[in-house]
């Protein structure tokens, strides 16, 4: 609606005139035919309209046909010019490249046909066209899905020396507690502002919900007195005249509502059959794609209820370590040998293409476990997103962050007493992903993981191994731990 894109059915949304605003949407659109740069660039709103004016003009001063013009051709482009240096122009395609290096993009990816790009890459050319536009005011829809760590932190910084208006869509904690000083709720058609970040949303809330639940008890003890006493005396000529002014103060009393019930998801998942001490062992093995080395003579040793968390650069080979050890990639040399009694279960982006799209989704989970319940299948369901009518969606018609709560609801709900997941929280709302974190907390089998949550990777992780161009380092301890002896929060952001 502040963009004009929606109208309002009642009301009106106006905005200043001449403010400018940048909007970041998941919905893309169609990219191709340009480099990454001039795709970015393309967006520095008037800027890049100048600089399209300043070619035209230089191309028309050679031009021998237009040679009665040049007077005015070269009064314009004065004008032109000084514009364009006031916008400062001529720094454009270094602070486009800055920006998409921040994001993640190597140099050859910056020059290369935009079209090329997969979905996850052209929504970071999408953000780099309007953090690189510096508008008036940014409204961002999730900007750090599809964000590596290290692009998150940067565009935090980014997003910190900002000096417009930000308002943004997030379901990463983290994130909004480092960015924002406010925080809207909608909830049932009506806004409530919070000053402060997330976490002190989160119990500001809570604190207001339970003085208005206080306060409703205490009107409704109120009322069940008042009407007590009207119920007793109002057969009493001699009470007539009390009764009838109690009537009347009741009927001007404002009703207290209480605090409306928040769903608290939670499932209790069954326990995972147990496993061997030792999980999985990978022993020199060398992996490469084409003529680059992805990992080469690597010894890893997984045992019974580690959770190892991955980090690394992009590129640095997290998702083939998941693949090599789910054996859905084999490695050149060397061996993988998954251990005795180990049940895996594999999550990973591409799970989300097998699920049958003519099967609604309660179908999806009655297949898989056609000797469930129906009761416990609607819980699950719901859990993860799918109560009431969402249950009977066709698969087919889910969104990406639906499909991904279809597939961990099937993974989750027989477990495995080994998980390897690779970007579990994409797309997952903020309840959604409590609640996993909450299960896989009790989970009393092994992890390996690659996420860009920190709070997922704070709350999960015993042991974290770092993928990095000079090799693999172990760490004993969480993620915490490891924030705290590297003094980084991922192995990109060293100097």
């Amino acid at each position: 609606m502040i963009t004009g894109e929606e109208q309002p059915d009642e009301g009106q949304v106006s905005v200043e005139r001449g403010i400018t605003i940048g909007y970041f949407s998941q919905d893309v659109g169609e990219m191709a035919g340009r480099s990454a740069a001039a795709e970015v660039m393309d967006g520095a709103g008037p800027v890049s309209e100048i600089a399209a004016e300043l070619r035209a003009l230089e191309a028309a001063m050679v031009d021998p046909d237009r040679i009665d013009e040049m007077d005015a051709i070269i009064a314009r482009y004065g004008d032109v010019q000084a514009r364009y240096e006031e916008l400062d122009g001529y720094s454009l395609e270094g602070r486009a490249r800055e920006v998409l290096s921040g994001l993640g993009f190597s140099e050859e990816m910056m020059d290369g046909d935009v079209g090329a790009l997969s979905g996850g890459w052209k929504m970071r050319v999408a953000l780099g066209r309007i953090l690189l536009m510096r508008p008036d005011v940014m409204l961002l829809d999730e900007p750090s899905n599809h964000l590596d760590i290290e692009s998150l932190i940067w565009l935090e910084q980014f997003l910190k020396g900002f000096d417009g208006a930000l308002m943004l869509t997030s379901h990463d904690r983290a994130f909004m507690n480092r960015i924002v000083g406010k925080i809207v709720e909608i909830d049932a058609g009506g806004l409530t502002t919070y000053s402060g970040d997330y976490e002190f949303y989160e119990q500001q809330r809570a604190m207001a919900e339970k003085q208005q639940q206080a306060q409703f008890e205490r009107q409704q003890a109120m009322l069940a007195k008042e009407i007590k006493f009207i119920e007793r005396f109002k057969a009493r000529a001699s009470h007539a005249a009390q009764v009838q002014s109690r009537v009347k103060k009741l009927d001007k009393i404002e009703r207290v509502e209480p605090p409306r019930r928040r769903q608290a998801v939670s499932f209790d998942f069954p326990a995972a059959p147990r496993s061997g001490e030792d999980v999985v062992s990978l022993k020199k093995v060398d992996k490469r794609y084409g003529s680059r080395t992805i990992y080469e003579g690597l010894d890893f040793m997984i045992r019974r209820r580690e959770r190892w968390c991955v980090m690394g650069v992009n590129g640095a080979g997290k998702s083939t370590l998941l693949k090599l050890v789910a054996g859905t990639t084999e490695p050149d040399t060397g061996s993988v040998t998954v251990g005795n009694s180990v049940k895996m279960g594999y999550f990973a982006q591409h799970a989300m293409e097998v699920l049958d799209g003519d099967r609604t989704v309660f179908q999806s989970l009655e297949d898989a476990f056609p000797t469930a319940g129906q009761g416990s299948l609607r819980t699950l369901a719901g859990c993860f997103g799918f109560s009431g009518d969402d249950a009977e969606k066709k698969c087919r018609v889910l969104s990406g962050g639906e499909k991904a709560r279809l597939v961990m609801a099937k993974m989750l709900y027989d477990p495995p007493n080994f998980l390897v997941l690779d970007e579990p929280t994409n797309h997952l709302d903020m309840a959604t992903k409590e609640m996993l974190v909450a299960a896989l907390a009790n989970y009393e089998g092994t992890m390996l993981f690659v996420s860009h949550d920190r709070h997922f990777l704070a709350a999960l992780s015993n042991r974290v191994l770092e993928v990095t161009a000079d090799g693999i380092h172990q760490y004993g301890g969480g993620y915490t731990e490891y924030v705290a002896r590297t003094g980084q929060e991922a192995p990109g952001l060293r100097t």
